[in-house]
Parts: C-alpha cells; sequence; structure tokens
C-alpha cells in the first residue's frame, strides 16, 4: 500500500490539506498527517481546527512513498524554515520517490533546492518571480516534473489530489476516485 506523508503547519490552506487527505484516503493511499509540534491541532489559514495524527518527529523516522505539503501562510513559511522537513524532502527524492506541494508550498520545495532545472508552478507570485536555478516557470494547474509535481492553489487542489493518486495508484484507481466524486 503506497504511504504518504502530508505535514501540516499552523497557518495552512484548509482546502488544500483537506483536499489532498480526503482524495488520497478515497483512493486506499496510507495517510499520516503530521504537525510539525506538540500542538496537533492546527489553526489553518481561515481559522478551520484539524487535528494531525501525530508529530513530525516521530514521522521523520519513516520512509514514504510521497510527501505532500499543502500551501497557504503563514503554513508554508513554516515549512520552510523546518530543517526537518527539508531534509525529508530530499531523502525522500534521493530514494527515488515522490515530493508534491500546492500553492506556496513549492517555495519549500525551491529552498530545498528540489526545483533547480525544473519546470513548476505555484500560486502567483510565489515562484514565478523568484525562480529556483534553471527551473521553467507554468501556468498549468499540475505540473509533473517526474519527482516533482507542484500545482497553483486552492482551485487546483481536486486536480493535483487526482493526479498524486494516479501517480501511486495507476489511472483505474483515479478514474474510479474521481467517478464518485461526480465531477
Amino acid at each position: 500500500m503506497a504511504r504518504v506523508l502530508v505535514p501540516l503547519a499552523q497557518g495552512c490552506e484548509e482546502l488544500e490539506a483537506v483536499t489532498i487527505i480526503d482524495l488520497l484516503v478515497r483512493a486506499k493511499v496510507d495517510v499520516v498527517t503530521a504537525s510539525l509540534d506538540a500542538n496537533r491541532l492546527i489553526c489553518c489559514s481561515r481559522g478551520v481546527v484539524i487535528q494531525a495524527q501525530i508529530e513530525l518527529e516521530q514521522a521523520i523516522t519513516q520512509n514514504y512513498d510521497l510527501v505532500v505539503l499543502p500551501g497557504g501562510l503563514p503554513g508554508a513559511d513554516f515549512l520552510a524554515e523546518d530543517s526537518r522537513v527539508l531534509s525529508l524532502l530530499r531523502r525522500t527524492v534521493e530514494q527515488g520517490h515522490l515530493v508534491a506541494a500546492i500553492c506556496a508550498a513549492p517555495k519549500v520545495l525551491k529552498k530545498a533546492g528540489l526545483l533547480d532545472g525544473l519546470d513548476a508552478t505555484s500560486y502567483p507570485g510565489v515562484l514565478d518571480q523568484s525562480p529556483a536555478k534553471d527551473m521553467r516557470y507554468s501556468n498549468q494547474a499540475v505540473v509533473d516534473a517526474g519527482s516533482v509535481v507542484t500545482s497553483r492553489g486552492p482551485g487546483t487542489a481536486m486536480d493535483f489530489a487526482l493526479h498524486l493518486i494516479e501517480r501511486l495508484k495507476g489511472v483505474a484507481v483515479r478514474q474510479q476516485v474521481e467517478s464518485a466524486l461526480v465531477r
């Protein structure tokens, strides 16, 4: 079974976090949510409170098929400032697995050095005005650059999550999940 880590920072974008988690669970993916510190209650960017399952300190000892970062501010800034998150992202890619980020969170991938020379997208203004070295900015809803997947924002969260399902479980599972959503 595919295993995915979703680090949750205070001030993350709730629509992105919940959409990613929900759709991956519908695809029967083992999703682990982790808070950056002992406060597992995450107050999202618009005041919605969600609860992480474990603390990041416990989560980073494991390996994942995918580490996916919801955006939102100041959540993406907190992720970018956490050296454990940056190390985990690098390790995940080095092991041949996927990392993904949406909205403001691609800045975390940039800080980890994972966008150099790749195609990527983000919320307008996050990466297009300050791209990674030799990065090619795209306005596509979802950009798949092999081991790194990026997306634009809350409005693209469903497309992003469905794309991640396809990468992890294949087209048939993606279609099954998407069909049940009555899109």
